[in-house]
């Protein structure tokens, strides 16, 4: 039987005490946890109401409580920038109001629009201690706005006093998001360079630590990048490439012999001494037993291979947002996750379909990356999802609601194992 217990977490959209009423920090919502990790300490006040012309001034768009952006409001210039820099790699709905809002912001109309204004008065700022890292001058950071997620980072779009993007700053702001600012990094430091198939990435151009922030500034995309044609094909020469770092094949290994399994072992054992019951340990003991003499290649993967995280550029591929990166996993990985998120996240599926549009993925296209057991491949990769959510669990975060328990249910019946009973998962 496939169990596990729930840890107990703390709510991520928690309002954090000790702000007052009217300070947005104070609120559970998007604007809230952005908020606290993008303005920490109570050396920082913040309002939102008339505008006073103090301070820092954002237009906060559409609403507070609908909040999506905060747009800088220090000249016209950086205003519209802030909306219409790589518009066109929004969908098209998105897209549209942007381009609205960036011709109100640049004719001086942003007015009507009667976005309340947020002013932040006080510091440190995080991106002045960036400007002087990056010796750039001054800069003004445009803000996105999320749910309340511990998996979510808030991510920085700065410019300069001419609307001129200077890059991208990604926030960690707990456990699970500081370590994955620090892995993405490490890997942009490391990545080799885009030739043949291996598709070119951002460069790393910043990484520090900033009040208990961990913080990666990434340079700004090229302004010609568009939106990627048949967004659910998967790129699989540039998959591979990624497998192989741009190089040859590997040597095939057994899996029951291999560091992966071993990797595994690890990391399951400590999922079962939080939740003191077994979680996934019987699935992976399942799968050995079924296909411990197979013969893989392993290799990288980006780790979150998905098509909102690419772009094309003149004919070649760019892509970004490489904090899951690993090593040392069976090749075909990447081109599971793309069917298994998009299915999630844009179709809106429920695990078990997200699980059948791997299995049709693998067995479409795994020929193409040297898949030989395509029914391994979806498997291990599910196993590998549940243990990813497990460990964002740990680091400060909830369960996605979403993934867990259903995938445990899932890999109980693909891996024939005694299926639990419900509310014992």
């Amino acid at each position: 039987m496939v169990k596990a217990v729930i840890p107990r977490q703390r709510t991520p959209s928690s309002a954090e005490p000790g702000y007052p009423d009217h300070d947005p920090r104070s609120r559970p919502d998007g604007i809230g946890w952005v908020t606290r990790a993008v303005f920490p300490g109570r050396g920082v006040r913040i309002t939102v109401g008339a505008d006073r012309g103090d301070g820092l001034r954002y237009a906060v768009v559409p609403s507070l409580d609908a909040a999506r952006f905060l747009l800088p409001l220090p000249n016209r210039r950086v205003t519209a920038a802030s909306v219409l820099a790589y518009n066109a790699l929004r969908p098209p709905k998105v897209r549209a109001f942007r381009a609205v809002v960036g011709v109100l912001a640049r004719t001086g109309l942003l007015a009507l629009t009667r976005a309340p204004v947020l002013t932040v008065e006080g510091g440190p700022l995080l991106w002045d201690h960036l400007a002087g890292l990056l010796k750039t001058g001054p800069l003004h950071a445009a803000i996105g706005i999320r749910p309340p997620d511990p998996h979510h980072k808030p991510t920085l779009q700065l410019f300069d006093d001419g609307g001129r993007p200077r890059g991208y700053a990604k926030i960690g702001w707990n456990d699970g998001t500081r370590a994955m600012v620090r892995r993405e990094a490490a890997t942009l430091a490391a990545l080799p360079p885009p030739e043949g198939d291996f598709p070119a990435a951002p460069r790393l151009l910043v990484h520090t630590r900033w009040q208990d922030r961990e913080i990666a500034v990434i340079e700004p995309m090229p302004r010609d990048v568009r939106r990627i044609r048949k967004p659910d094909a998967p790129r699989t020469a540039a998959m591979l490439a990624v497998a192989r770092r741009g190089g040859s094949a590997g040597t095939p290994e057994r899996f029951d012999e291999s560091a992966f399994l071993a990797g595994w072992r690890r990391r399951s054992a400590g999922a079962s001494m939080a939740a003191r019951e077994t979680t996934v340990e019987d699935a992976i003991d399942a799968l050995v037993a079924r296909d411990g003499g197979l013969g893989l290649e392993f290799g990288d993967w980006h780790g979150d291979w998905v098509p909102w995280n690419m772009a094309r550029r003149r004919g070649s591929l760019l892509v970004w947002d490489w904090e899951n990166h690993g090593e040392h996993v069976p090749v075909g990985f990447d081109l599971a996750h793309q069917a298994f998120q998009t299915a999630l996240s844009t179709h809106g599926r429920p695990a078990a379909e997200c699980a059948a549009a791997v299995d049709e993925a693998l067995a479409r296209h795994g020929a193409a990356l040297g898949v030989t057991n395509p029914r391994f491949v979806a498997d291990a990769y599910l196993i590998e999802l549940w243990l990813r959510t497990y460990e964002l669990s740990g680091g400060g975060a909830g369960w996605n609601p979403r993934l867990h328990p259903a995938l445990l249910r899932v890999l109980a019946e693909r891996l024939t194992l005694t299926a639990p009973s419900r509310g014992k998962i």
